[in-house]
C-alpha cells in the first residue's frame, strides 16, 4: 500500500507541475480517476473534454456529463463524426490509429481554445501488452499519459478510486463499440446500434463484464465463465436470442473462451 500511495503522490506532483490540464474524459474508470485527481490538484485549471463519436453509447456520454456536473468540473463536449473517414468506416487493422488521431486532434484544439497547453489521457500499465495502434497516434500528437508514467495499473486505479469515493471504482471496463467489429467489415450506424442494443440488454439483465462481437449477421457473446450457467438457463437464453434476432442478428452464439479484451486482435499477425 505504501508503494501504491507513492505512485499516487508522484501523479499528483506531476499534475501540479503542469499547472493546467485538459483530460480526455470518457467517464470510464481510468479517465474519471485522472480527472478527479487533476481537479483536486489544479481546481478550475483542470478541464474535461469529452468526445462524442458514434462508437460511444449515449448512456456513457450521459454518465460522463453527470459526473462533471456533480463534481463541479468544467466540461467541453465535442462532436466526432468518425464514420466520415474511410480509415475508420472501413475498419482496417489500424482503425484505432486514425480514430485517435482525429479525436485527439480535436481535443487538443478545444484545450488550446480554453487556454490549456496540455492534454492527457488515461492509459495505465495494463494497456501496454495488447495491439494498440491508437497509442501511436497519441504519442505523435504529444498527448500525456500520467497514469502510465506513474506506474499505475488498473487494479491500483480501482483501489485509489474507491478511497476517493468515486462511483466508477467498480465499473466494468468499457471499450468503444468499434472494437466489436471484425477488421475489414464496414462499420455503420445501423450495425453499431445492433451492438449497442445487445450490450444494453446484457447490462439490463445484470451481466457485468461482457462484449457482443459482430461477425456479419452473427453475434458472438463474451461473458465471464462464472456466468455461463446463468446465461444458459432457458429463460435468459431465450430472452437474449429473441431480442438479438429482433435487433437484426440471424445467429446468436456464446464464446466458450469467455470475456477477454482485444479478442478481435487474436487473428492479427503482429
Amino acid at each position: 500500500m505504501d508503494t501504491l500511495h507513492t505512485k499516487y503522490d508522484a501523479l499528483r506532483g506531476r499534475l501540479k507541475e503542469l499547472g493546467s490540464l485538459a483530460v480526455a474524459f470518457s467517464g470510464g474508470v481510468d479517465s474519471t480517476f485522472l480527472l478527479q485527481v487533476a481537479h483536486d490538484v489544479l481546481g478550475d485549471r483542470a478541464l474535461a473534454v469529452t468526445a462524442a463519436p458514434p462508437f460511444v453509447p449515449v448512456r456513457e456520454q450521459k454518465e460522463a456529463s453527470d459526473f462533471c456536473r456533480e463534481a463541479g468540473i468544467r466540461q467541453i463536449v465535442i462532436p466526432a463524426e468518425a464514420l466520415d473517414l474511410d480509415g475508420i468506416r472501413h475498419n482496417p487493422p489500424d482503425r484505432c490509429y486514425h480514430c485517435k488521431r482525429m479525436i485527439f486532434g480535436r481535443i487538443i484544439e478545444a484545450a488550446k481554445g480554453a487556454g490549456i497547453p496540455y492534454v492527457a489521457e488515461g492509459s495505465n500499465t495494463d494497456d501496454t501488452g495488447d495491439y494498440r495502434p491508437g497509442m501511436r497516434a497519441i504519442r505523435k500528437l504529444g498527448v500525456l499519459s500520467p497514469l502510465l508514467d506513474a506506474g499505475l495499473s488498473k487494479a491500483d486505479i480501482r483501489i485509489l478510486s474507491k478511497e476517493l469515493a468515486l462511483p466508477t471504482w467498480a465499473k466494468p471496463s468499457f471499450a468503444c463499440l468499434a472494437s466489436r467489429f471484425v477488421y475489414g467489415e464496414a462499420i455503420t450506424d445501423e450495425r453499431l446500434s445492433m451492438v449497442d442494443r445487445s450490450e444494453q440488454l446484457l447490462l439490463d439483465l445484470g451481466f457485468r463484464q461482457f462484449r457482443v462481437r459482430i461477425h456479419g449477421d452473427l453475434a458472438r457473446i463474451e461473458i465471464l465463465p462464472e456466468e455461463f450457467d446463468r446465461i444458459m438457463t432457458p429463460e435468459v437464453r431465450g430472452q437474449i436470442t429473441t431480442a438479438l434476432k429482433e435487433y437484426g442478428f440471424s445467429y446468436v452464439t456464446l464464446d466458450l473462451s469467455g470475456y477477454r479484451t482485444g479478442s478481435m486482435n487474436e487473428v492479427l499477425k503482429i
